[in-house]
């Protein structure tokens, strides 16, 4: 078969492609990237390597389609200078896409995501599914390990009635599951739909089963109810240290004032007994 050319710059001809989305840090800073070359502006994607596509999302997720290894890294390189809070271990998505005439749009169980065309449009529906899922990966994961900061000393509070030791350590566990509330609600929104889809709702279908592969809308809820506990708890731990500080300070006052009356009692005897 004649190999032809998309827009995209990718060969069009019965093949497969790998897709890697990979979460590079917190923040992607893409002001100052466009191009004459540019196939979208949301995501900025652009032409790459030879035959390859990339998609840059700006909360830190590139992904790359049908570059070899060292095309790969000449681009990560190339961000490596945009990226707000690089991530020491790059979170990955990794997809095969198939170009097939003679199928639909589908994504068999297991096996690759198959296109009938090859589109800007398509890829990009494609990338914004990957670069979803590599960031909901991290965000499980690090909503995993402050969970499992804060349990035992859940466990702790409802097996003996009262907060655990370690006022400082407890504080520590309350600012991560803060920061880790923070960076997932302000990172991506995963309800939300590409734009593309506002020009092309054709195109609804392949995101839907693209939705369903990556169970994209049952992990954000997922994870957002385990961020709730572990705010929830938080939330307990801190009143908890602030009501004890509380009865501390309420103790020191009835003290003072104990002292007080004692002291004008004392002047008042000495001041009798002086007087006599």
């Amino acid at each position: 078969m004649t190999d032809t050319i998309s827009s995209t710059g990718v060969r069009t001809q019965n093949q497969r492609l790998t897709a890697r989305a990979l979460l590079l840090g917190d923040r992607l800073d893409v002001a100052g990237l466009e191009r004459s070359d540019v196939l979208s502006t949301a995501p900025l994607a652009f032409r790459a390597g030879q035959e390859g596509f990339v998609a840059l999302f700006r909360y830190g997720v590139a992904v790359l389609v049908g570059l070899t290894p060292l095309e790969e890294d000449e681009v990560i390189r190339g961000l490596r200078q945009r990226i707000q809070g690089e991530f020491s271990r790059h979170e990955e998505e990794t997809a095969i896409i198939e170009i097939s005439p003679d199928r639909d749009d589908q994504i068999p169980p297991g096996g690759p995501i198959y296109i009938k065309h090859l589109s800007t449009e398509r890829l990009v529906v494609i990338a914004d599914a990957l670069s979803k899922s590599a960031a909901l990966a991290r965000d499980e994961r690090e909503a995993a390990a402050v969970f499992d900061l804060v349990e035992p000393a859940a466990r702790h509070l409802a097996e003996k009635g009262r907060r655990p030791p370690g006022r400082r350590e407890i504080l520590k566990h309350v600012g991560h599951a803060l920061l880790v509330r923070q960076r997932v609600s302000g990172r991506v929104a995963v309800e939300e739909k590409p734009d593309v889809l506002w020009d092309r709702p054709d195109l609804e279908r392949l995101y839907a089963r693209l939705e369903d592969e990556y169970e994209l809308k049952e992990r954000a809820t997922a994870l957002h109810r385990k961020l709730e506990v572990i705010g929830d708890t938080a939330q307990a731990l801190t009143d908890l240290i602030d009501t004890e500080r509380s009865l501390r300070l309420e103790l020191i006052i009835v003290l003072l004032i104990v002292f007080e009356i004692f002291i004008t009692f004392y002047q008042m005897a000495i001041g009798y007994l002086g007087g006599h």
